[in-house]
């Protein structure tokens, strides 16, 4: 039979420094992870509340991290970015903020550069299957339909 491991609040609040420390996390992480941990709801409470405390974790820091980085390597668009931090009940306030980071002639630049790349990319010999998976390909990695729609037909013909 294999027994659980247990641990102290004090062993769980070290394990969770080091795990907020090596990468940002969100509060929902944390929860999840001291659940894992088979932590009682009022440890869990005051490990957070620790966490919080020293600054280990921080929501917006948090949000901010999770836009650039996301942006940067997986070129999401706002409307991905803001749906990612809601499932991980990042609230409206952080989420605007963390939008901020990225300024609008940088996206705007870096939608037109993916977009020329990806309609090079597409191989589709019919125009209406080609401009299909340009849209599908750009809406999926939320960038907003009215920029996608314009530059599909600017691209396409």
């Amino acid at each position: 039979m294999q027994t659980k491991k247990t641990y102290t609040v004090e062993e769980a609040t070290r394990k969770l420094e080091h795990y907020c420390a090596y990468q940002e996390r969100c509060h929902q992480e944390v929860q999840q992870k001291l659940e894992g941990m088979h932590m009682i709801p009022e440890a869990i409470d005051v490990i957070i509340v620790h966490l919080l405390e020293h600054n280990f974790l921080n929501e917006e820091r948090f949000a901010k991290t999770f836009v650039r980085g996301k942006f940067k390597f997986k070129a999401w668009g706002r409307r991905r970015l803001t749906f990612e931090l809601k499932k991980k009940d990042i609230s409206k306030v952080n989420i605007n903020q963390a939008l901020t980071e990225v300024p609008e002639e940088v996206y705007v630049d870096t939608f037109n550069d993916l977009a020329e790349k990806k309609a090079n990319s597409i191989t589709e010999n019919n125009i209406y299957k080609k401009k299909k998976k340009f849209i599908d390909y750009f809406l999926y990695r939320g960038w907003e339909s009215h920029l996608v729609y314009t530059k599909a037909n600017e691209l396409i013909k």
